[in-house]
């Protein structure tokens, strides 16, 4: 069973996605535990269906990979894995945690937000431990790199949202607006035409004056 599918190649390496980056890997001795809440029950034609408020515990070894888009386990485990791989994109968690107990090792706690037909509900948990290294390293780099998943994903929604489209004004009979005062009269006079009003279709409220102020000489 893969949850939140992903492509696996021959050797169970993921396959990445079109420009796709990978991050950190750790190839082995990764335990990765999942607790997934029963879905919340739904009412139809007055008949009730999904969970009863139950949850379900998953485990595996395996490996891992952090990407600069997702976050993918992989089980070691043949034939029948209660689980066989987990694709988290980055931007579906809702929250990171490195815990520290006062017994056992540190491990890695996430709040996960469920896609479509992933096979995981509301609510879902996931821990993650090393066997054999520290796992604050990966913690830090798993929180750097969301940050700038989320960064980007928000910066893609503002480029495709875009500035609103501009309309030239549009008069009564549906043209455009008439130009006005001195700019139709000059607009005129580059033609070689004139305008009632204008300097050379005699004196009007916009004309533009050829003669000097009274008191002026040249």
């Amino acid at each position: 069973m893969a949850l939140n599918w992903t492509m696996l190649s021959p050797d169970k390496s993921p396959v990445p996605l079109p420009h796709e980056l990978i991050i950190r890997t750790v190839d082995h001795g990764v335990e990765v535990s999942l607790s997934i809440p029963d879905a919340p029950p739904t009412y139809s034609n007055n008949a009730k269906a999904g969970g009863s408020g139950g949850m379900k515990r998953l485990k595996e070894w395996g490996r891992i990979w952090l990407t600069d888009q997702r976050l993918i386990f992989v089980s070691d485990a043949s034939p029948n894995p209660s689980f066989e791989s987990l694709s988290i994109p980055l931007t579906s968690l809702l929250s990171t945690k490195f815990e520290q107990p006062y017994f056992g090792a540190n491990y890695l706690a996430l709040d996960v937000k469920p896609t479509p037909e992933g096979g995981l509900t509301d609510g879902t948990k996931v821990e993650i431990r090393f066997k054999d290294k520290g796992i604050f390293e990966f913690a830090s780099s798993l929180d750097k790199t969301r940050e700038r998943a989320i960064y980007m994903k928000r910066q893609q929604v503002d480029e495709e949202e875009g500035l609103p489209s501009y309309s030239s004004p549009v008069g009564e009979q549906g043209g455009l607006t008439p130009l006005s005062g001195f700019t139709a009269a000059a607009a005129a006079a580059t033609a070689g035409e004139s305008l009632p009003g204008s300097a050379t279709g005699g004196p009007g409220p916009n004309s533009i004056p050829m003669d000097g102020p009274p008191g002026y000489e040249a």
